[in-house]
C-alpha cells in the first residue's frame, strides 16, 4: 500500500485533484457554451419579432445591402420595390432582411 500511495505521489499528486480538476474544467466548458447559445437565442428572437411585425409599406434593407419598400407580403416571401423606378419589384425570402423602418418613425 505504501508503494502504491508514493507511486501516486511521484507522479504528480493526489488523483481527486486532477478529477476535481478535470470537472471544473468541464463546467467551464459548459458555462462558455451556454453563454455562446443565449445570446444567438436572443439574436434569433428578434429577428423573428422584427419579421412578425412586418407590413406593407415599411421601408428594409436587405442582408445585401439594397434598401426597398414592402409592396406585398406572403408566409416566406415579401415583394420588394427598389428605387424611384417603380417597375423594379423582386420577391425574396423574409429571412434575407436585415432591418425594417416603419414609416413615419426617426
Amino acid at each position: 500500500m505504501n508503494m502504491l500511495l508514493s507511486a501516486q505521489s511521484a507522479q504528480g499528486g493526489d488523483p481527486t485533484q486532477s478529477i476535481m480538476l478535470i470537472g471544473v474544467w468541464i463546467v467551464v466548458m459548459v458555462a462558455m457554451f451556454w453563454f455562446m447559445n443565449s445570446s444567438q437565442r436572443k439574436e434569433q428572437k428578434k429577428l423573428a419579432t422584427m419579421l412578425s411585425n412586418l407590413e406593407i409599406g415599411d421601408s428594409i434593407m436587405t442582408t445585401g445591402g439594397f434598401y426597398g419598400m414592402v409592396i406585398d407580403i406572403n408566409d416566406d416571401t415579401v415583394i420588394v420595390e427598389f428605387g424611384n423606378n417603380k417597375n423594379c419589384r423582386i420577391p425574396m425570402n423574409k429571412t434575407s432582411i436585415a432591418q425594417v423602418e416603419k414609416p413615419g418613425a426617426e
